[in-house]
């Protein structure tokens, strides 16, 4: 009985190390299009884990992971557990990712590199920290499953969060934005982990 654990520790040690490996995805745009965003007037609002929420605007993305997060002592990991920084259009594309290095910490994504292989500009309004509210348990185990070099499709909507003592936790509804309060908080109905070196 002991082997048998030890020999299923190690196969999940195994397991882990290498689902847990970065995707190296070949050159070119992994994620061509720009998010699709509709602002809904007025807002509809629901009820999730006790908190208020407001959906602001309907919101699609495809993007590639440029890093992924998770959270567990957060204050705000119940509602969102896991934060990805995702890229589109250029900063999809392994070349020009070659160049930029990308971290996550504290709810905020960084990026920094020497020689900008594109211009800053176009490295902020093709990228995003993106805090996370799965939806279900089934965007909740998908999520587990990420890593970075995923293209991932998201379908949803950007939200502002409240609870009764006043707290409360407001989406960007721009990618043009920097800084604090510049991050999507984005209610994930519907999502779609693909390994972009499987396609054909």
């Amino acid at each position: 009985m002991k082997q048998l654990l030890i020999i299923l520790a190690a196969a999940f040690a195994v397991h882990q190390y290498w689902t847990g490996l970065p995707i190296e995805p070949g050159p070119g745009e992994i994620a061509p299009h720009e998010p699709v965003q509709r602002n809904l007037r007025g807002g509809r609002e629901f009820e999730f884990k006790g908190y208020r929420m407001t959906a602001l605007a309907e919101f699609e993305v495809e993007a590639r992971v440029l890093s992924a997060r998770r959270y567990r002592s957060d204050p705000n990991a119940e509602l969102s557990p896991i934060d990805l920084a995702l890229g589109w259009g250029p900063m999809s594309a392994s070349e020009n990712l070659a160049e930029i290095d990308v971290s996550q910490s504290g709810r905020f994504y960084r990026w920094s590199a020497r020689n900008p292989p594109i211009a800053i500009e176009a490295i902020s309004r093709h990228s995003a920290n993106m805090h996370i509210i799965p939806a279900d348990a089934s965007v909740e185990a998908a999520l587990a499953d990420v890593r970075k070099g995923h293209l991932v499709r998201l379908h949803g909507e950007l939200v502002k969060a409240e609870r009764g003592d006043g707290w409360r936790w407001k989406s960007s509804l721009t990618r043009r934005d920097a800084g604090g309060g510049a991050c999507e908080l984005v209610f994930v109905r519907r999502i779609e982990l693909i390994d972009p070196t499987a396609r054909s």
